[in-house]
């Protein structure tokens, strides 16, 4: 088969928004700048955002991810990732004598503090979320107590409470919206007097990015997500193009992982991009496909998006004297600063 070349009918639908969330951009920013502002190391606990390429990127520069807080030695810094950690890690890192940076996302805090505040009020929260996934893990370390999970509708069954005027659901930021809905509505038809959030859940990015695929699925028969497995919000868009209509749409992390037979009958390709994606790894995969034919690029826009979120106010603090006078004040074995 030889070279193809542009045909009329071959084009690409770009989703727009796509890539990179306020949360995400606030996260990465603030790991480049601590690296700059106290040097490497800087260790952060988790991938700070779900993305390969990002992880990698930070490394290089001289970050390193533990999975554990009990991996950082002594008297370091350590950064809390965009999806938010339980309050007993606040505690290891205290006692770990550790600087700390919190990166988690300002959204993600938002429902910490609703279920704080709910568990306070002695409601059973329903946490609509994915099992094992750092977010969860998270909001329900705020009050184990009160908060039980429910991975999508068929698990509404087994869910009991102690009283059923008193229950509120909670959501995962990154979930898909039609699937949460479908979840919300058979917990209210189980418990009628179930209290929704003040707010919706989830964030405004995951909402906007999962309009803009729906829009194309309509009239892809091939979508592209470029994202990593391990991202939540980029796996359901790949499940919400499908569900849009779309015949085919995969997950890939890079340009290459895509197959060609995968253009096979295909006249539109609709192309789009989780929250932690840097818009370098879209730009590969638009040269890819206009290599192959696909030249023509339609902008399929679903909002505007203009927010942005200030830097964790730590980075304003010298924290490589606070780390050292940790381990100082509390005896520790004399390892600071070395």
């Amino acid at each position: 088969m030889g070279a193809m070349t542009a045909s009329p009918g071959r084009r690409v639908l770009l989703a727009a928004p796509r890539g990179y969330c306020a949360g995400v951009d606030r996260a990465v920013i603030a790991v480049e700048k601590a690296l700059e502002q106290y040097g490497a190391p800087v260790y952060v606990r988790h991938e700070i955002v779900h993305n390969k390429y990002v992880v990698q990127t930070l490394e290089k520069k001289g970050a390193i991810f533990v999975e554990r807080t009990e991996e950082v030695p002594e008297g370091n810094i350590v950064m809390f990732s965009a999806h938010g950690v339980a309050p007993v890690v606040h505690e290891e890192a205290e006692r770990g004598k550790l600087a700390t940076i919190d990166a988690t996302c300002p959204l993600v805090t938002k429902v910490h503090k609703e279920a704080v505040r709910f568990a306070n009020d002695d409601y059973d929260i329903l946490l609509i979320g994915h099992e094992g996934h750092e977010e969860v893990i998270g909001t329900s370390g705020e009050a184990p107590d009160h908060i039980q999970l429910v991975d999508g509708p068929e698990d509404v069954a087994k869910v009991e409470v102690r009283d059923p005027s008193k229950v509120v659901w909670l959501s995962q930021t990154t979930l898909s919206v039609d699937e949460t809905m479908e979840t919300v509505d058979a917990l209210k038809d189980k418990f009628p007097q179930l209290i929704s959030p003040p707010s919706d859940d989830i964030c405004y990015a995951t909402q906007n990015r999962q309009l803009a695929v729906k829009q194309m699925g309509a009239e892809a028969e091939l979508v592209i997500v470029v994202g990593s497995r391990n991202s939540s919000n980029s796996k359901r868009l790949v499940e919400v193009a499908k569900q849009a209509g779309s015949r085919a749409a995969y997950l890939v992390d890079f340009a290459d992982e895509i197959d060609e037979t995968w253009l096979d009958g295909v006249t539109t390709v609709g192309v789009t991009s989780g929250a932690s994606v840097p818009d370098v790894l879209v730009e590969q995969v638009l040269e890819w496909l206009s290599r192959r034919g696909f030249e023509d690029v339609e902008i399929v826009k679903a909002a505007e998006e203009s927010i942005i979120f200030s830097l964790p106010k730590e980075l304003r603090r010298d924290l490589r004297e606070e780390a050292a006078s940790l381990v100082a004040e509390r005896g520790g074995s004399g390892t600071a600063g070395a």
